[in-house]
Order: structure tokens, then sequence, then C-alpha cells
């Protein structure tokens, strides 16, 4: 007679012992789902983009070589440098934008900043939409509202985005998972979400994350953890969704700024972080928000139409060491 040395009865152990096996029959059979790339023909969405009109003069080809089309959701987009890239969109033809923040419309920061857009583009619809990222039944209902206003959403652009420095061995595990869920997941949220709005419109577009230098290099003197995975998640995340994503014409990219002269980085307790930081770069100085405005308008534009998975890096040398 056979001993059970655990202690287990017969028929417990002959129920485990038939689902482990089961388990490792369908582990062996599996079958691997398989991307399809475009075939680049001109009758797919990935074909060649057209001439330029023939009756356009150099300065109009150089005009439209920069034009942005349709319009655009960005997130976190109250922020300053969301706000100036907005502008910038605007400024190269772009019809509309959906700027969704987790603050409500009724802020009266976010009022003024609507105020400022909608004053100087008053042929450009502009809505403020409330969505928190992280939560995928959010960023549905802000794109539900703004499809009914805007015209085709061609452009996404993810600026939402947390900073939690801190020494790891101090950085408490739910705090982890808030910069890692608002950072990572929240842009994949919100991709995902628009890429289905353009698959089921058949207009393709461009999708262009905002990542960081803190993707590339541990940043000094501060200890970021949880933002720098984060944000070197966002990086590969932009390789992935480029691969899977371009047959429906959708080119997927990202921007890495560096250190930034914005309200983040400002106040005598960051004095001497910052003098640091200048003094690491190759151009002793900080970014401006402009600076980061040219990188994105060729990725959304004419101009970008061949570049798809890439990060630009946009840090005045920063990671050159």
């Amino acid at each position: 007679m056979a001993v059970n040395p655990t202690n287990i009865p017969n028929n417990i152990t002959a129920e485990t012992n038939a689902a482990s096996t089961d388990e490792r029959r369908s582990l062996v059979n599996r079958q691997l789902p398989s991307m399809v790339l475009s075939d680049g023909a001109e009758s797919s969405m990935t074909g060649p983009p057209l001439p330029f009109p023939h009756y356009l003069n150099s300065e109009g080809k150089a005009r439209y070589r920069f034009t942005v089309e349709g319009s655009a959701v960005i997130t976190g987009g109250t922020g300053t440098l969301a706000l100036n890239c907005a502008r910038a969109l605007l400024e190269h033809g772009c019809s509309g934008l959906a700027l969704l923040d987790r603050q409500p419309p009724s802020d009266p920061t976010i009022r003024a900043a609507l105020s400022s857009l909608t004053t100087d583009f008053p042929s450009s619809t502009v809505l403020v939409l409330q969505a928190d990222v992280t939560d995928e039944a959010s960023v549905r209902r802000a794109l539900e509202e703004a499809k009914a206003s805007l015209d085709d959403i061609t452009i996404c652009c993810c600026f939402a985005g947390v900073v939690d420095c801190q020494h790891a061995v101090d950085l408490d595990v739910d705090r982890w998972r808030q910069t890692i869920d608002v950072n990572l997941t929240g842009s994949y949220v919100t991709a995902r979400a628009v890429a289905r709005e353009m698959m089921a419109a058949q207009t393709g577009g461009s999708i262009v994350f905002i990542a960081s230098i803190s993707g590339h290099i541990v940043n000094f003197p501060q200890p970021q953890a949880s933002y720098n995975v984060s944000k070197a998640g966002v990086l590969h995340l932009t390789k992935c969704l480029a691969a899977e994503w371009a047959r429906y014409g959708i080119r997927v990219n990202s921007i890495s700024p560096g250190y930034m002269d914005t309200i983040l980085n400002e106040g005598p307790g960051l004095a001497a972080a910052r003098e640091q930081w200048n003094a690491r770069n190759p151009m002793g100085r900080m970014g401006t928000p402009e600076e980061l405005a040219g990188p994105l308008i060729m990725l959304c534009s004419y101009a970008g139409s061949f570049i798809n998975g890439a990060d630009i890096v946009v840090d005045g040398g920063a990671c050159v060491f």
C-alpha cells in the first residue's frame, strides 16, 4: 500500500496531479500570437506620403512640411510643457485640442490657460476635460466627450506624470506603484484608447510619449528610482507599440527631455541641485519649454512621416557623460 507522506487525502493528490498535467499540456501546446507588419504598399496605411502639392512655392513647401492635421489629445494638458506644446500644435494647423487633466475645468489656473488658447486661436476648438489616466473608464469618457466636439483625433501626446524623489531603501511600495501607475500605465491606457479610435476611423496618426533622460541615465544628485524606472518603461513601450501599430498607420515615438526650466524645478530649495544639473550639462543650462515644441511638431507633422519607434533626447547633451 502506497504511503502519502504529506498526509493529504489521495483523492486531492490525484486531482492536483491531474491539474498539473493539464497545465503542462496547455503550456506545451500553446500558440503565440504574432505581430502583423505592413507591406508598405501604396494602398496600405504605411505607404509613402503624397508628394507636395505642385502649386506650392518654396515658402509654401517649407510651411507644408511642418503642417499638423486633425485634432490632438494631450494628457497632463494644463502643465507648463504640455500647454506650450499645445500652443505650438495650434500654430502649425491643429484644428482642435482636448487637454486632459486630473483637475476639474473649473480650477482657476486651468480656466486661465483655456482662456489664453481660445483667445489666441478663436477658430480652433479647445477643450479641457477631467480624466484620471490610470482609470480606463475615466479616459474613455473623456475621449467620447472629445469626439463629440473635435475633428478626427490624429495626435496623442502623453505628458501626464509624477516625480517622487526618495532614497530607494525608504520608498514606500504604494508610492512606488503610484509613480509607475501614472507615468507608465497611464501612458499605455491613454495611448491604447486613442489608438483604438484611430484604428476604427482608419485615419492613422501620431502618438508621442514624454519619456525623460531619467529613462536613459541615473539622475544626480537626487535619488528617484521609481521615476527613472517608469520612464525607462515608457521608452520600451514606445518601441513595442511602434512595432504593433504601424500597420494601422499609427506612428509611436517618444521625446526625452532633460531638466527643463519650469515651476517644478524652481525655488531656493532646489538651488543646489540646479547648480549641479547645469554644471554637468555641456550647454551649462536647463532647457526652455519652447525647446521641446520643435521636436514634437516634427513627430506630429508631415516631416516625421517615416519616424517610428524613435526617442528624441532634448537635453543639451546631459546624457553624453
